[in-house]
């Protein structure tokens, strides 16, 4: 008897499972925020599985749990140290080094955003931040040269994507987190692509410029003394940048420690350049409070959700299925990266993170792939989806800035810099030691 019932109940919590999910979808559609969502189809699952207690108790235990956590200090750090960084002016002079150095060039202006962009992701850690405000300091100067609508809003668009790359990363530390790995290692293992991503948006500039140069004119060029001028006043943002991801590299500084430190030398060089003042400091502090707010948020809501998948038996069900394939490693592997650029298109990045981390996860560590290398691939999908049609994100950031440009020329401009998204991926997954050479030769602390 007992035998007849379980796998009456095993399909009754799969049908409990697939509900929630497809709630969790309605509600993402309907753009309620990804963290209450999480929360709310959580805990409702667990009590429908395994009882309002159960619901409750871990309602109640994982806000506390997560707000408590010591490493999570870095969320509200390396944020405060981009708020920091983008209003004392260093957004704009690293512009300005990158322009002086390339603006003579046909496209050398779009070439100087995607230097910047990577430059300041290493301070801002996230997307968004990174197009606004490198949209805000290159668009009008393109615009000003004669660039072309479609390359100039493409390339913003692109080059903010390297904010959830180049660490610190707001995208790596939800992914440690859910997965359990070294932040510090993630970090690391995001730079070199990082940089090969920047340098393959820079190629693809060099090639669009070359087939159509009306898109992007040379400008002026600069005299030796304007570029090294123009240099110097980028070194502070590159000394915060070398001790901060050198320090966790040699092993001097924890990842908390070089949070703690870069946000202090920001701090100090806002100081010096006397633009703190009392309303810039709180506009710091209020976005800062903003956007840690809504990471913990999510990170709390994975920590309901997760129990709810578990219980469900979704995760492993689905994982035994795409096993079952018998598509060998790379099969599999093409397969899950297909279904993220899919996802990408219409879901936000923290959400796809959280639904299919415990189901890929485990999937991949069977399989033998490194969860650190896993995780700078499943950011370069991400990223691609921040520009893919119809939700990409940055592509409304741009519109934002840019209002009299149409959507569907951003877009058009965007494709480019998405194949060469492709392109980078690829290269990562025949080229697995492009991520992993400097977390595998980092001294642990």
């Amino acid at each position: 008897m007992h035998q007849k019932v379980l796998p009456d109940m095993e399909l009754s919590f799969a049908v409990i499972g697939y509900l929630g999910l497809a709630a969790m979808f309605i509600l993402l559609a309907l753009r309620m925020p990804v963290g209450i969502v999480l929360i709310l189809v959580g805990t409702l699952g667990i009590a429908s599985i395994a009882g309002w207690n159960a619901a409750i108790s871990t309602l109640s235990s994982e806000p506390f749990i997560i707000a408590g956590s010591v490493p999570l200090i870095i969320i509200p750090l390396f944020v405060f140290m981009g708020n920091l960084a983008t209003l004392s002016g260093m957004s704009r002079d690293l512009y300005a080094a990158a322009y002086s150095w390339f603006g003579h060039m046909r496209g050398g202006l779009a070439s100087a955003t995607i230097t910047a962009c990577a430059g300041f992701a290493a301070l801002s850690g996230s997307s968004v931040a990174s197009a606004v405000t490198m949209g805000q300091v290159a668009l009008p100067e393109m615009k000003r040269f004669g660039y072309g609508a479609r390359l100039s809003t493409g390339c913003v668009a692109a080059g903010g994507t390297l904010g959830i790359l180049i660490p610190p990363s707001t995208g790596f530390i939800v992914y440690a987190i859910l997965t359990e790995t070294s932040i510090g290692k993630l970090f690391l293992a995001g730079m070199l692509p990082g940089i090969l991503l920047a340098l393959l948006f820079i190629l693809t500039i060099i090639v669009t410029t070359r087939l159509n140069p009306e898109l992007g004119p040379p400008g002026p060029v600069r005299t030796l003394s304007d570029r090294l001028t123009s240099s110097a006043k980028a070194v502070p943002m590159l000394g915060i940048v070398l001790v901060t991801i050198g320090g966790i590299y040699s092993g001097i500084f924890t990842v908390s420690e070089a949070s703690g430190i870069g946000a202090l030398l920001a701090l100090l060089f806002a100081l010096y350049r006397r633009t703190l003042t009392w309303r810039t400091l709180q506009t710091a502090l209020l976005n800062t409070m903003h956007t840690t707010a809504f990471v913990f948020l999510i990170i709390i809501g994975a920590h309901v959700f997760a129990p709810f998948l578990a219980l469900s038996e979704i995760p492993q069900n689905l994982g035994a299925g795409i096993a079952a394939l018998d598509l060998g490693r790379y099969g599999i592997l093409a397969i899950i990266l297909v279904c993220y650029i899919i996802l990408g298109t219409f879901m936000e990045g923290f959400a796809i993170l959280v639904l299919t981390l415990p189901i890929v996860d485990p999937l991949i560590r069977d399989f033998g792939f490194d969860p650190i290398w896993f995780g700078v691939v499943m950011v370069i999908v991400l990223e691609m989806g921040l520009i893919s049609p119809p939700v990409g994100v940055n592509v409304f950031v741009v519109k934002g800035i840019a209002k009299d440009v149409p959507m569907g020329e951003i877009f058009k401009g965007i494709l480019p810099f998405w194949l060469a998204m492709m392109v980078c991926l690829v290269l990562i997954v025949i080229f697995p030691e492009i991520a992993m050479f400097l977390p595998e030769t980092m001294v642990e602390n």
